[in-house]
């Protein structure tokens, strides 16, 4: 198994935003730690084309959806420079650079300190610079979004852009963030029709719990990169994945804590 070559081959198809035959049909015992391997292998090709690690995305954190894609656990990947954007108030988004295009409405933390190993919510908080609501666009570079986690996570973790909302301090979201967070709900329309309500508890119990996960789970990987001051982390979906076309626009309503919605056209 060539780490580079299929690092390169999945630039290519990310660039090209076309769909490949899944990794793990073509290559015999591929796992969880050479597909991490993998992903560490195109991230290095980005930053090597001028691209810039901004932060992680954390995937699968919805557990309601583990049995839609046939994984059974969160995982992660990078974001960068070129993928994360302020879409403060409203967006318009190219749907020709992403391969099956996906929508996924996320609370988004930005790191004032890098948070200890087995540390619990309320002292990962005290990390966090602000929070953000944010769609993050997902695609799947296999098709008819079919694969393993392993694929997954070799691909990026599916992630293909960030619209970034407002950030807010974390004294603005009351007296008991930890507690506002798990009980917001977001009210999600596709051209003003409601798709869904979902819960900040559908992210693994809390979106501070996701990001303990991905501080918790670096560290027991061997060769990841850890975290650091200023990174990004989105925390993985509050409402089913919703697939969009040119022509829809979505928008969110945040209730629960004090996070602005955000409207989103594509073409």
């Amino acid at each position: 198994m060539q780490i580079r070559e299929i690092a390169e081959e999945l630039l290519a198809a990310q660039l090209a935003a076309k769909q490949i035959e899944l990794l793990t049909t073509r290559y015999q015992g591929l796992d969880t730690q050479p597909a991490y391997a993998i992903a560490e292998a195109l991230r290095d090709l980005r930053v090597t084309r001028g691209d810039r690690v901004v932060g992680r995305k954390i995937g699968f954190t919805n557990a309601s959806l583990w049995p839609i894609y046939g994984v059974d656990a969160p995982i992660w990947g990078y974001m960068y420079g070129t993928t994360v954007r302020s879409a403060q108030v409203s967006h318009v988004l190219n749907l020709s650079t992403f391969a099956d295009a996906k929508i996924e409405p996320e609370i988004v933390f930005c790191l004032r300190d890098v948070p200890d190993v087995g540390a619990h919510e309320s002292e990962i908080l005290k990390c966090v610079e602000w929070v953000a609501h944010g769609f993050e666009i997902v695609h799947s570079l296999y098709p008819n979004w079919k694969f393993t986690a392993i694929d997954a996570i070799a691909a990026g973790s599916l992630h293909g852009a960030l619209l970034l909302g407002e950030p807010v301090a974390v004294d603005a979201l009351g007296s008991d963030p930890v507690e506002a967070l798990a009980n917001s709900s977001v009210s999600i329309f596709a051209n003003d029709q409601l798709r869904e309500v979902g819960r900040g508890s559908n992210v693994l119990r809390n979106p501070l719990t996701a990001l303990k996960h991905l501080v918790d789970g670096l560290h027991s990987l061997p060769g990841s990169t850890s975290l650091k001051v200023g990174d990004i982390v989105t925390t993985g979906t509050l409402t089913a994945a919703f697939s969009v076309q040119p022509g829809e626009t979505w928008r969110t309503e945040i209730s629960g804590v004090a996070l602005p919605g955000l409207e989103v056209s594509f073409r």
